[in-house]
């Protein structure tokens, strides 16, 4: 056994990491990420030194909700990564399909796939914990497809980048709905989070949605004002992803790339 060998394979491995986005996420991303949102739940928890307010409908509806916004992404990333990876991409755009057919077929997709999941989770959390997130009442609809239009949003940019930036960019699609799960106060209120991330919260559709499910569990009542913005705001982030779409298809058209995409 030879330790010249050993550190050359080392380094061959080190040197990888250099200009690979997936591999200094996995080094950084990930934990920053998991510390910072458990730091946040712990921050909250510690208020509460005897009784915790209705602790279990506030964690399972949200864990329920946040997987909705997940799977309304992957929806979108995935299936159009699914076309890459079988290298069809090219032959779907070689026949009259326009980019817009394109992403509202993947959107139908991602819709059902999201049916599926959600009756799934529901029926489980009702059997296993019995918690019956359909209590919380009919005021929780629109807020779930509030949560669905953001993530359809974040899978629109997340297919427009990796459509641009090419194999590289693939780790956002599991990646970049999860950038969003601090500031959308998921498990703990946005009273929780410093200042700074307080003010970008206000720009989150999902802080709105939560604040609400929460509100909703524990006075009852419709939150009006929190549905309004978190439409409001997801009807900008929607028109915004699919400018944000065609451009980048425009450019990757126009430098020939298209033909590359899944080689």
């Amino acid at each position: 056994m030879r330790l010249n060998r050993i550190v050359a394979l080392f380094f061959r491995h080190v040197y990888l990491y250099r200009r690979s986005i997936p591999r200094i996420m996995e080094v950084l991303y990930w934990p920053v990420l998991d510390l910072v949102v458990w730091g946040f739940i712990t921050v909250y928890l510690a208020q509460f030194r005897q009784n915790l307010p209705k602790f279990i409908p506030f964690f399972l509806g949200a864990l329920i909700l946040w997987d909705i916004l997940f799977r309304a992404q992957q929806g979108i990333s995935v299936s159009f990564l699914e076309d890459v990876w079988s290298r069809n991409f090219l032959n779907l755009f070689a026949s009259p399909l326009g980019p817009a057919e394109y992403i509202f077929s993947l959107m139908l997709v991602g819709f059902t796939k999201l049916i599926v999941t959600a009756s799934i989770m529901a029926a489980l959390a009702w059997f296993l914990y019995s918690f019956n997130i359909f209590l919380v009442g009919i005021s929780l609809i629109p807020f779930v497809l509030n949560l669905i239009v953001m993530g359809w949003s974040i899978g629109i940019i997340t297919t427009a980048l990796i459509l641009r930036f090419g194999q590289e960019a693939e780790v956002l699609a599991w990646a970049l709905g999860f950038l969003f799960m601090p500031v959308s106060a998921v498990f703990y209120p946005v009273a929780v989070l410093p200042p700074f991330l307080q003010a970008i919260a206000q720009y989150i559709p999902a802080s709105y949605v939560f604040e609400g499910m929460r509100s909703v569990i524990s006075k009852g009542g419709f939150p009006l004002d929190e549905l309004l913005w978190s439409l409001g705001l997801n009807i900008i982030y929607i028109v915004l992803s699919f400018l944000f779409f065609y451009w980048n298809f425009r450019v990757v058209k126009k430098k020939g790339l298209l033909v590359r995409i899944g080689e």
